[in-house]
């Protein structure tokens, strides 16, 4: 069968399944979108997204003209740019903003929740929610789907985008496994208003920052700045702290090997993981205390951080996996869904280029595990030195950015002049 005859089904509404299917409209394509939540709303997720240039450029291909652009509407206003930091606030290393005139090549700070409105608009004879994946069938014919409501759907290719905990990849790669990393994480959103920017550095209200503590734990902090009241329409009959989609923020994530926190972590209230984390902070700078402290009850959380385990190739069929669903991984490069939304950019293209059907997919899968699998990986390293407990790691760490921003800045100088 050739491609420009196939009806393609995708299994979950997240980020990369999504580009995958408006990708795949452009193209002349039957594409049926079966999504788990109920509504739209309760796919929303509160939180800030990187999207670095390889994720820019698979948007700009995949989205209409006018769903890129009600992209680029809904980024962040950056004034700073990424650096390292020690508890203390000093300085150790800032990193210039690669230079862009091209939104496709540039790096984008999202909230979620407006990517998520911007990937479903276009989608609405098509997306269909609170379809439960259950299991597939594959014969002569193609793929038969299975859901939980007792309906069925057939097609094609089945793309199994469905996170992290797919049921797709369990039944397609069953050996392929999702692992504890041993780390865990608190996560919050510090609002960003005209009197708390006034009470934080301005590092922290502008620009990524990595704080470099001493051994045993790491932070991270982004604000997403909007640049102009954003829609809000499904958000209410959602929590309207944790679903805002008009209010600037700062988000941070501390983190920490599971022995550094009490056992029941996963059962503490919020008031009782703000207190765990404060608690560890207490000699910082008290910009980050005031940060976690002032933080809404709504947008605290843990997370324990699991990834992915590469698996060797496998044999190409009617049903292939897309972002999280094949290569999960830690978020502390924050290029997971830059990496899920590549998979739509060249499954996509394989796709769209007639020929046999199978031969455009097992040169994705191809692809896809040489470009993933190193991701997952080198995020795994990352996870690792973000909490380690070496005193020599964390200590050549701090020396390391100190010797790199020293360079930048001696660079900047002698460039200003």
């Amino acid at each position: 069968m050739t491609v420009n005859k196939i009806k393609v089904a995708v299994v979950g509404g997240g980020t990369g399944g999504l580009c995958l299917a408006h990708g795949l409209m452009r193209a002349g394509f039957q594409v049926s979108v079966y999504e788990r939540s109920r509504t739209r709303a309760d796919r929303l997720q509160g939180y800030r997204v990187h999207i670095a240039p390889m994720g820019s450029a698979a948007l700009h291909e995949c989205l209409p003209a006018a769903a890129w652009e009600r992209f680029l509407a809904t980024t962040g206003v950056s004034e700073g740019t990424f650096g390292f930091v020690t508890e203390k606030m000093r300085e150790l290393a800032v990193f210039d903003a690669p230079p862009s005139g091209d939104p496709a090549a540039a790096h984008h700070s999202v909230s979620r929740i407006s990517m998520h409105q911007v990937l479903s608009s276009g989608l609405e004879e098509v997306l269909w929610h609170d379809k439960e994946f259950v299991r597939y069938e594959t014969d002569a014919k193609g793929v038969g789907l299975h859901f939980a409501d007792g309906t069925t759907a057939e097609a094609d290719l089945v793309v199994g985008a469905d996170g992290a905990n797919s049921r797709i990849r369990a039944q397609l790669l069953p050996h392929a496994k999702r692992v504890d990393t041993g780390i865990r994480t608190v996560i919050g959103k510090f609002p960003l208003t005209a009197e708390s920017r006034a009470l934080i550095p301005r590092r922290l209200a502008t620009a990524p920052t990595f704080v470099l503590p001493p051994p045993g734990c790491g932070m991270f902090t982004a604000p997403h700045e909007f640049s102009a009241a954003s829609e809000n329409d499904e958000t209410a009959t959602v929590d309207p702290v944790l679903f805002d989609n008009t209010s600037s923020y700062v988000m941070w994530s501390y983190g920490a090997k599971a022995a550094h926190f009490p056992a029941d972590l996963a059962e503490l209230t919020v008031p009782e993981l703000r207190s765990v984390v404060l608690d560890r902070i207490r000699d910082w700078h008290p910009s980050f205390s005031r940060v976690v402290r002032d933080s809404l009850d709504a947008t605290v959380a843990m997370l324990p951080i699991r990834t992915s385990v590469p698996v060797r190739a496998w044999e190409t069929g009617p049903v292939t996996l897309l972002g999280d669903a094949a290569h999960s991984m830690t978020p502390f490069r924050g290029i997971g869904a830059n990496v899920a939304l590549r998979d739509a950019q060249v499954l996509c293209r394989n796709l769209s280029r007639d020929g046999d059907v199978t031969a455009a997919v097992a040169d994705y899968e191809r692809q896809m595990r040489k470009y993933a699998y190193p991701q997952v990986r080198g995020s795994l390293r990352s996870a690792d030195q973000f909490v380690t407990d070496s005193r020599f790691s964390r200590g050549a760490m701090r020396a390391s950015m100190a010797a790199m921003g020293a360079g930048l800045s001696l660079r900047r100088r002698l460039r200003a002049r």
